[in-house]
């Protein structure tokens, strides 16, 4: 009898999510720095606002994968 691997969605979504906040903090690393220089406070702040909305739309990808390959696409684009 051959058996095949079994995935918990939602562990692989857990782990989907924990991979998405990792590259989310390494891309708000070197603006949170620019946003403590006055002049560059503005771009900066507008830099981020880009990178909210990325990781927000990947946080709605996970959230509705419903196969591991959907949550890989997501995480991995």
């Amino acid at each position: 009898m051959v058996m095949g691997i079994v995935i918990n969605l939602d562990k692989a979504k857990a782990i989907g999510h924990d991979m998405r906040r990792a590259a989310r903090a390494e891309e708000f690393k070197p603006l949170d720095v620019k946003a403590t220089i006055p002049s560059e406070a503005a771009a900066a702040e507008a830099a981020r606002q880009l990178v909210r909305e990325k990781y927000a739309d990947i946080q709605a990808k996970i959230d509705a994968a419903a196969t591991p390959e959907e949550i890989k696409e997501a995480v991995c684009r």
